[in-house]
């Protein structure tokens, strides 16, 4: 168990970084209390790790960037660790296990990664009730907090491809199973553009403040007026779009697009699954298990790639936002973190509101921007630096968080970025379009 008594107050703010760490770490152990040993061992796609080895890589990064150069005579909890969880950190060593093998990884047992996980929290509460802890360290812990988040996201994504790929179709959480209100009445909510500021404002002065170094600088952009639909795209809408024969269309499809839907043999989202046993021929898997779409028709659509959302926009005469656009708003309206994950979603639900609403903690929203670097951009220094610069080619922008995303891990700034092929996230779309004063 993660949570233990602080028996030493050295100053607040290690005080709150000690309690925030603990929290994170339990609530992956949260995650991981309904399955088994054998669950955890499953890799069931390439995106996708094993949940043991999300429980151990975490508890790596702690050992590895926090407790090794910071706290004196710290033992590694076993030497072969260094690179067996390393995941793609190559100024580490090359010694690193291709990422197809983790579901191999029988040994360490999963008794042993629970030692493991034990092990770096009783550290790193010492050092965080040392005298003077360096800001570098703590700005660390911090850093690993972030980590620890963005990996409970991805065992929760990764534990459902798992459930699906299993015949026995496995449920993880018992849900509710009510049918959804119908589907608020979408409008548009326009902007007016122009030179506006987007990336994270960070206060270096404070260690607890925090972005990824992807979020900034914060610098100026320029923004046509444009209009955002206030709502994600629903079920209901985008079976409509399917209905229209849309996956044989090549006029709705981009190029790769086009290429990947015939060679994957795509004809819906990701988890939709044909039927008898519902009004809309179609039934969709969940967290919570399988549900019909008939129930499901007002809550957002998820689990669709790039080239689907860009597809159904096309179909709609509209168009995906850019991540300037998609940001501006959100800070322009000042919205709230809704948390479904903490108040124990397993999926996203219908709006209720007929302004602004969904943008945080429903599903990532794929953006038209691809991911690169912000003007004057630049990756943290060593190995760390590898966390995002790596990887900024033939990747797009999503933004928003999901049903998935811790809601202390969320924030307008957030940069989240995938191959545009990518569905086994909680990936939505939500539509923009040009306006003027003469509409």
């Amino acid at each position: 168990m993660a949570t233990t008594v602080v028996s030493k107050v050295v100053s607040p703010v290690q005080a709150t970084l000690l309690q925030r760490f603990l929290a994170a770490r339990q609530a992956t152990e949260d995650a991981c209390r309904t399955l088994t040993a054998e669950d955890q061992m499953v890799q069931s796609c390439s995106e996708a790790s094993p949940t043991k080895w999300h429980q151990a890589h975490t508890s790596w990064f702690f050992e590895t960037f926090v407790l090794t150069p910071f706290l004196r005579g710290y033992q590694p909890f076993h030497p072969d660790f260094h690179w067996l969880f390393n995941s793609y950190y190559r100024s580490l060593g090359n010694e690193i296990p291709e990422k197809k093998l983790r579901a191999s990884f029988s040994r360490p047992s999963l008794e042993t990664i629970v030692g493991f996980r034990a092990h770096v929290n009783r550290h790193v509460e010492e050092l965080l009730q040392q005298d003077n802890v360096p800001d570098d360290a703590l700005r660390r812990i911090v850093l690993g907090i972030q980590h620890e988040q963005q990996h409970l996201e991805l065992l929760l994504t990764d534990i459902k491809h798992a459930f699906f790929t299993n015949p026995l179709h496995p449920i993880y959480r018992e849900a509710q199973q009510t049918a959804d209100a119908e589907a608020t009445p979408s409008r548009w909510v326009e902007f007016e553009g122009g030179i506006q500021q987007i990336g994270y404002p960070l206060n270096t002065a404070d260690p607890l403040d925090f972005c990824f170094d992807n979020e900034t600088p914060q610098h100026r952009v320029y923004l046509q007026p444009y209009a955002l639909e206030n709502r994600l795209v629903t079920c209901g809408e985008y079976l409509a779009f399917m209905n229209d024969n849309a996956y044989t269309r090549a006029e709705l499809w981009l190029s790769e697009g086009l290429d990947t839907i015939e060679s994957e043999g795509w004809e819906s989202p990701l988890y939709w699954q044909r039927c008898t046993d519902d009004s809309t021929g179609w039934r969709i898997f969940t967290l919570g298990g399988w549900r019909g779409l008939s129930t499901m028709l007002a809550t957002p659509v998820c689990h669709v790639s790039l080239f689907e959302a860009d597809a159904y926009a096309r179909w709609r005469g509209c168009r995906l936002p850019t991540e300037a656009e998609w940001e501006y708003a959100a800070n322009e309206a000042a919205m709230e973190t809704t948390g479904l994950l903490e108040q124990g979603g397993l999926h996203p639900v219908a709006a209720t509101s007929d302004g602004l609403t969904q943008m945080l903690g429903y599903t990532w929203e794929w953006t038209a921007s691809a991911y690169t670097g912000y003007p004057g951009y630049a990756p943290l220094p060593g190995a760390l630096g590898e966390y995002n610069g790596k990887f900024m080619s033939s990747q797009m922008v999503l933004r928003g968080g999901s049903v998935a995303t811790p809601a202390s891990h969320i924030r307008t700034a957030y940069r989240n970025f995938f191959t545009p092929g990518t569905r086994w996230q909680f990936s939505g779309i939500r539509l923009a379009r040009a306006f003027s004063h003469n509409e």
